[in-house]
């Protein structure tokens, strides 16, 4: 009981509090726009990068586990797969349509799916949506930043030019927003290869995942607009049913036939319906895209995921 509390304390600590913070910065001009954004840089380029090293270097690599890949990389690309062909091609502005579709591929899975999972299965389906969750942050750089610098592109005119595709790829993907990767594979590296990581990195990594839950959420907290919410609301009413309602009934049917494992099966179907993720704003804000837009979906979702979705999971699957 008393974990279980803790759990639900970071909720409060490492969530709630930095948004309330970074928004208070912005009401009372605390920090600069210029500010903000070099700490979502900060955030991506080095916690991320190292918190990837040092996760990875103690992932366990079991055979079992081949299948969380699988469902990490479908949690991104089928909804994102849904949301392009039933909404978001409708959409002439670029800027809107990769900001539309980081915000269906990208769920807030490490955070509130894991403290969900975690609350009802404990340290087993904490660890499952972590390994899930991994694989997320493998495809926000081979897809979302992609995706989103293409229609960065196209929202510039920029596609009729005649310039080198050599240096399209390299403009995508040779940039410090894939650092992450390059700490996913030292860490996977030093894994495979035998080597332990000292245990005295154990509260290192503890400590890192604290200050990334600050240097993430008071960035955004800081591009909260709860009067561009207001304009936006109409604009992701699609996006709130793809994410609580297909979602969750595609993944149970998918998820019943194939997982034999009921704490694993469950957590997937957690994370299936959880929130848009704060990488959907930081992806929108580092492509020029529309920042309103995915803030929109990220604060409607995850207020409603945190006063309706989780009671009702709880009581559902506990």
């Amino acid at each position: 009981m008393a974990a279980t509390t803790l759990r639900l304390l970071f909720v409060v600590t490492d969530l709630i509090a930095p948004l309330i913070v970074g928004y208070l910065f912005k009401k009372r001009h605390l920090i600069t726009q210029r500010t903000n954004d070099r700490l979502i840089k900060f955030n991506l380029w080095i916690i991320t990068t190292i918190l990837m090293l040092l996760s990875f270097w103690v992932l366990p690599l079991t055979w079992h586990l081949l299948l969380l890949p699988l469902f990490g990389v479908y949690l991104v690309l089928f909804p994102g797969g849904v949301g392009y062909l039933l909404f978001a091609r409708r959409l002439p502005n670029y800027l809107d349509r990769g900001s539309y579709m980081a915000s269906a591929m990208l769920a807030n899975l490490g955070t509130l799916g894991g403290v969900c999972a975690f609350i009802l299965y404990n340290e087993e389906g904490f660890a499952y949506t972590q390994l899930i969750g991994a694989f997320q942050n493998l495809l926000l750089c081979l897809v979302v930043f992609p995706y989103a610098h293409v229609c960065q592109m196209k929202a510039a005119g920029r596609t009729e030019e005649h310039h080198s595709r050599l240096k399209d790829l390299r403009d995508m993907f040779l940039t410090p927003n894939q650092l992450c990767l390059v700490g996913m594979l030292i860490g996977f590296l030093l894994n495979a290869g035998g080597v332990d990581r000292p245990e005295s990195l154990g509260p290192v990594f503890q400590s890192l995942v604290h200050i990334g839950a600050w240097s993430a959420m008071l960035p955004v907290g800081y591009l909260l607009s709860f009067g561009a919410a207001k304009r936006n609301l109409g604009r992701i009413k699609s996006l709130t049913f793809l994410r609580f309602v297909f979602m969750p009934i595609a993944t149970y049917v998918l998820a019943k036939a194939i997982v034999p494992n009921p704490v694993l099966r469950h957590t997937i179907i957690i994370l299936s319906c959880c929130p848009t993720a704060i990488n959907a704003i930081f992806a929108a804000r580092l492509y020029k895209l529309n920042v309103d837009l995915a803030s929109t979906s990220f604060l409607v979702t995850t207020a409603a995921y945190l006063v309706v979705i989780f009671p009702v999971l709880f009581f559902l699957m506990k």
